[in-house]
């Protein structure tokens, strides 16, 4: 109870106290170390810390130089070397920043010079004016007159207090310290973000890919980070977002893979932490990669697929639309004895071939989610140009409305334009309690509501699966 009263009493007289407090100002000059944590949902934890000569007693600091996307919520202050000695009675984040619609907002019923050019002479004459408004364009009072809009130039005698050139952390400190203090401001803020690029490189047989995996870091937060302790967080962390949100900026750059990847991983709670093993800089609206990982040979799986759809099955009239498509993927386990067997971040992967002469051939992508180790990665490329799925619903019988029992049967033709045998992974996804009454290939139940066959299409031949199914909803 005393330690409330004695806070509420501080409270009280924090305005007199204001008044004898010295303002002091720090910059990046300050500056020791920055360190920096960046996680993939467009969030960073900053840790600025600064060497600073405070005199004794009440003053104000002004800490400059931090990001403009800042959420001053998470803002935190303390003295390393000397925290007893170091109170903090009051924090305040300053974004009002200069620009020429605020200064003039500021000048309203105070003095200014106007300059008015003539153009034909090009002579120039100044005017003391006085600034009445600015809703909808400057209003000066001009000798008696009044002066409408620009292109008029104004000269104004000084910047106000109130306005700032970038935004800025200011504390009201009681220092009892009479040397340096090592101070460390740390604050969450937005517009950084990271995400995992890989490049993958198929061998001319489909069977195994080399595979680069890059760092790809996008700043937009306001702030350079200068020789910054890099630390990145891979994991889908809960967060309560403001209405506003943050903009993200994404932007690819092109690099030249590397060999050794500048990263070490470690477990943190239930994500993956990647520290970066250099000091390195991260500019205000720059795309910084950073290599992640490197491996060669690594096994994979080349995979057709033909997906059905279940509403096929729910009525006379529901007539499955030709879907001439079939799906192209690769597979990759991600295992120790494929030259893997690490966590892999979320990102886009990036696949290339080369062609007869050689030369590296972009042959499709797709996104990956997190993925831990001994996890399989499916990758769809494209669309197989060759080889060709159509489906047909050649019969459809109904036991009755009430009881909810139909009985259809279907055709889907595979024709391979290749030179070689393809085979295909038919997929039909089946609502409801069903029964295979008769097929002409070997199918399988793989999970409740999926039936598949997987076919060999001899080059340039046409297979077609047939089977009669009853469901029941």
């Amino acid at each position: 109870m005393k330690k409330f009263a004695g806070f509420l009493t501080l409270v009280l007289f924090l305005p007199t106290l204001l008044i004898g407090a010295e303002t002091l100002k720090s910059t990046l000059n300050d500056q020791k170390t920055v360190a920096i944590t960046i996680y993939n949902s467009n969030l960073a934890l900053v840790k600025d810390i600064r060497e600073i000569l405070l005199p004794a007693g009440i003053s104000e600091l002004r800490f400059m130089d931090v990001a403009q996307n800042i959420n001053p919520a998470t803002v935190y202050i303390k003295s390393l070397n000397q925290p007893e000695k170091l109170g903090i009675l009051e924090q305040n984040y300053e974004y009002d920043l200069l620009n020429p619609q605020k200064l003039m907002e500021k000048y309203i019923d105070k003095n200014v010079k106007v300059v008015d050019k003539n153009y034909y002479t090009g002579e120039e004459t100044i005017y003391d004016a006085k600034v009445l408004s600015t809703n909808g364009g400057p209003i000066f009072e001009v000798e008696g007159r009044i002066m409408v809009g620009l292109p008029h130039r104004i000269i104004y005698p000084t910047i106000p207090e109130n306005l700032i050139a970038k935004p800025t952390l200011v504390w009201l400190l009681d220092n009892r310290y009479n040397k340096k203090h090592t101070v460390e401001a740390s604050y969450l803020t937005g517009g950084i973000n990271w995400k995992a690029d890989y490049v993958a490189v198929l061998d001319k047989d489909d069977k195994k890919v080399d595979l680069n995996g890059w760092v790809t870091i996008n700043n937009n937060s306001g702030a350079e980070y200068r020789d910054a302790l890099i630390k990145l967080v891979a994991g889908d962390i809960n967060r309560v977002y403001d209405e506003g949100g943050f903009k993200r900026m994404d932007k690819l750059m092109l690099a030249e893979a590397r060999s050794v990847s500048d990263f070490t991983e470690e477990a943190l709670f239930e994500y993956h932490l990647y520290t970066l093993q250099r000091p390195a800089t991260i500019k205000q609206n720059q795309t910084k990669q950073i290599s992640l990982l490197q491996s060669t040979d690594i096994p994979v799986k080349k995979e057709l697929i033909y997906w059905g759809s279940e509403y096929y099955y729910r009525g006379q009239y529901g007539q499955p639309i030709s879907n001439q498509k079939v799906g192209a993927y690769i597979n990759i386990e991600n295992k120790k004895e494929n030259h893997l067997g690490v966590p892999l971040p979320k990102g886009t992967v990036r696949v290339y071939k080369a062609d007869r002469e050689g030369s590296l051939q972009f042959i499709g992508e797709d996104s990956i989610d997190h993925t831990p180790k001994d996890e399989k990665i499916k990758i769809k490329l494209g669309d197989s140009f060759d080889v060709i799925g159509e489906r047909k619903q050649l019969d459809w019988k109904s036991y009755g409305v009430l009881r909810n029992i139909y009985e259809s049967e279907w055709e889907i033709s595979l024709r391979n334009h290749k030179d070689e045998y393809a085979e295909v992974r038919v997929i039909e996804p089946v609502p409801g309690d069903w029964e295979v009454l008769n097929a002409t290939h070997k199918w399988e139940k793989t999970e409740a509501h999926t039936l598949e066959f997987n076919v060999k299409v001899p080059k340039n031949e046409e297979v077609k699966i047939k089977y009669r199914i009853k469901t029941h909803y």
